[in-house]
C-alpha cells in the first residue's frame, strides 16, 4: 500500500512563499508519477503539477511560473514550492501519487492533505 504524509501548509501573507513538502512509502511501482492538486470549498479538485519518474513536470496554467515540483526520489520525497501566493490560492493541498499521471480527480493514492491560507 502507498502512503503519503503532507507537510509544510500554512498562513501568509500575499506575495509570499510556502514549501510543501510530502512523504511517500510502499511499492516505487505505484508511484511512477506523483503530484499535487488542491481542493477549497466551493470549488472543485484543481490539479496543480505532476512530474514522473524521469523528472518530466507539467503544471496548471494558473500556478505556471509561480510554483515548482520537485522530487527526491532516493528518500521519497515530494516538494512544492510555492512563491507570489495570492488569496485565490488558498486550498487544502494533497499529494498524490499513481502508475501514471493522473487527473485531480482520479489519483489512486493520495495524502490527507495540508492547508494553505493566503491573506491579503
Amino acid at each position: 500500500q502507498v502512503h503519503l504524509s503532507e507537510s509544510g501548509g500554512g498562513s501568509v501573507l500575499a506575495g509570499g512563499s510556502l514549501r510543501l513538502s510530502c512523504t511517500a512509502s510502499g511499492p516505487t511501482y505505484k508511484r511512477v508519477c506523483m503530484g499535487w492538486f488542491r481542493q477549497s470549498p466551493g470549488k472543485g479538485r484543481e490539479g496543480v503539477a505532476t512530474i514522473d519518474r524521469s523528472g518530466s513536470t507539467t503544471y496548471a496554467d494558473s500556478v505556471k511560473d509561480r510554483f515548482i515540483i520537485s522530487q527526491d526520489i532516493t528518500n521519497s520525497n515530494l516538494y512544492l514550492q510555492m512563491t507570489s501566493l495570492t488569496p485565490g490560492d488558498t486550498a487544502t493541498y494533497y499529494c498524490a501519487a499513481d502508475f501514471a499521471c493522473r487527473t485531480a480527480d482520479t489519483w489512486l493514492y493520495r495524502g490527507q492533505g495540508t492547508q494553505v491560507t493566503v491573506s491579503s
